[in-house]
């Protein structure tokens, strides 16, 4: 009896010490979680074409002016976002800018994300667009 006493205090006492262990475990695991959710949503990339464009930017009407006349939406899918009154647009061109190598202190508008490479000016993205019709 004295024997099976002595090995249940061992048992609690061994549970005892693991508990606090597999609670820092699960909150290290809970944190890494976390932190990899909150940086990999916030920096994310467009999955789709976007231009990014100004209102009131002569360079940027060039390239709606190509795109009407030319009827670019019919084959070319794509988003326009607004940067100059947007400012959650204009960080996300800045991001898409930065993984791009650009400078992002001063970003030229119009600016085309096409999913893998950046394009800015308006002669440069209708050349992207002159080359998928």
């Amino acid at each position: 009896m004295v024997a099976m006493d002595s090995f249940d205090a061992t048992l609690t006492r061994s549970r005892r010490s693991l508990k606090p262990i597999i609670g820092g475990i699960a909150v290290v695991v809970f944190l890494v979680a976390v932190f990899f959710f909150a940086r990999s949503g916030g920096n994310s990339l467009p999955k789709d074409m976007v231009l990014y464009y100004g209102d009131g930017c002569p360079h940027c009407a060039n390239v709606e002016a190509f795109v009407t006349e030319n009827n670019v939406e019919q084959k070319v899918q794509f988003v326009r976002k607004e940067v100059y009154k947007n400012k959650s647009n204009a960080r996300e061109m800045g991001r898409v800018a930065k993984s791009c190598g650009f400078p992002t202190d001063n970003i030229g508008i119009p600016f085309f994300w096409t999913g893998t490479q950046c394009l800015t000016g308006d002669k440069d993205i209708i050349a992207f667009f002159q080359q998928q019709l």
